[in-house]
């Protein structure tokens, strides 16, 4: 699960250490996923050793028992999306989109507030298809800027998606929300694309033109501070094909029929996360602007994964 450093402009605990948070964000992850996976395989075997003539399992009982203090843990850091009614997984699969979920939300919390601070986020985020799928797809060691906004000489600017792995940058424009089902993309110029829904076809600017920009705010960064790390560009569409009749100067185009093959090159990605990777975050989170408020002085911070904790 990529890792959510910035937010818009919502303050993030990453801002504080850059070199902190990735690594124990990952070693909290393992540990927590081997309890609550420890936890629901001990149940498991409990209720198959149990006679069926038994009114109730002991394992199954044992496991609620669990189950609810897991639930309690997660309406106290999570209030918003916590059920506890929700039955246990009954599958290994089920299990591990559970807890991407609950991860989901403890994400949100790293990227919106310090213990001091705190930013009074969009609750939309909670049920963002787009940011949950950077962020379940993707490997632990992909940081993560969400349309960050800049802080350039005083004044806003408003970035592309950011996603730095530990071999390089890349700033990610994705397509497929501006378009209907089945509609087609045609890359007609730098400055302007065209759209083909039916029978009608309109013109929209070029999504190199954002991409430019945030690439040049990003290296500009990195320059200043002596750093040579790669940039690069992706135009994305999941769903619609994308027809280029040249290729864009070092820009990946990826529509429907070359997502996957990019999509498995982002998986296969095999890497613990490197110095020069973490420096060009804290580096570009130092141009991030921010905007939050002093978190009350009786408001306590618990800095815990809602699950996985165990006995």
């Amino acid at each position: 699960m990529a890792q959510l450093i910035k937010l818009q402009d919502y303050i993030s605990r990453y801002e504080w250490d850059a070199y902190r948070y990735p690594s124990q964000y990952i070693r909290l992850k393992q540990e927590n996923w081997k309890n609550l996976y420890r936890m629901w395989k001990d149940a498991e075997n409990e209720e198959e050793e149990q006679p069926e003539s038994d009114a109730e399992p002991r394992g199954a009982e044992s496991f609620f028992s669990k189950w609810m203090r897991f639930r309690k843990n997660e309406e106290e850091v999570d209030q918003e999306t916590s059920n506890p009614q929700e039955d246990r997984p009954a599958t290994e699969m089920e299990l591990k989109q559970y807890y991407l979920d609950k991860l989901l939300s403890f994400q949100l919390k790293w990227a919106t507030s310090t213990v001091t601070d705190t930013s009074f986020m969009n609750r939309d985020y909670y049920s963002d298809a787009l940011l949950k799928y950077f962020l379940q797809r993707f490997p632990d060691t992909y940081l993560l800027l969400f349309y960050p906004i800049f802080n350039i000489n005083q004044a806003p600017v408003e970035g592309e998606i950011i996603l730095i792995s530990p071999i390089g940058i890349e700033i990610i424009y994705v397509l497929e929300e501006q378009a209907e089902p089945g509609a087609v993309f045609y890359a007609d110029s730098e400055r302007t694309w065209s759209v083909q829904r039916q029978a009608e076809q309109t013109t929209m600017l070029s999504p190199l033109i954002p991409l430019k920009r945030t690439e040049k705010l990003v290296k500009s960064m990195l320059t200043k501070q002596g750093i040579d790390f790669p940039v690069q560009k992706t135009v994305l569409s999941r769903a619609n094909p994308i027809v280029s009749s040249q290729a864009a100067y070092q820009t990946t185009i990826a529509g429907k029929d070359d997502y996957p093959e990019w999509f498995q090159k982002k998986r296969a990605l095999a890497s613990p996360l490197k110095a020069k990777q973490l420096k060009a975050a804290e580096v570009i989170l130092n141009y991030c602007q921010t905007t939050s408020v002093k978190r009350p002085e009786w408001e306590e911070d618990n800095d815990f994964f809602p699950v996985g904790k165990g006995d």
